[in-house]
């Protein structure tokens, strides 16, 4: 393999575990530790999943922002507090996450497993 082929191998395969690596600052917590911080009025919850999914199912005190409105939405939060997402998966509260983080927020907790895991 020469040089260019070993590069490219290197760039791929530090996107990828970008990718996959916990966000420094997120928290990721299960659907215990969600549910423990519904009695905080301090804390905001965000459902990312798309309107039509939201209204299906969705838990209180979750308010819907899709992840395709999120950069648009997101002054309307407050950075001071403490931030709780959640989608289907876990997938897009992810890259929520990473957008709340890169726009200065620091409680940040992503729901792992997402409305999946919701029992």
């Amino acid at each position: 393999m020469g040089i260019i082929e070993w590069i490219l191998l290197i760039i791929v395969f530090a996107f990828l575990v970008s990718r996959f690596m916990p966000v420094k600052g997120v928290n990721n917590i299960g659907v215990q530790e969600a549910k423990a911080k519904f009695k905080d009025n301090g804390v905001q919850f965000i459902d990312v999943r798309t309107p039509g999914e939201y209204k299906a199912n969705h838990r209180k005190p979750f308010q819907n922002i899709p992840l395709s409105n999120m950069s648009s939405e997101i002054e309307k939060l407050d950075k001071e507090k403490e931030v709780v997402v959640i989608c289907q998966s876990g997938m897009r509260s992810t890259k929520a996450a990473k957008m709340l983080k890169k726009n200065g927020f620091q409680k940040i907790y992503n729901v792992k497993g997402g409305m999946s895991a919701w029992i």
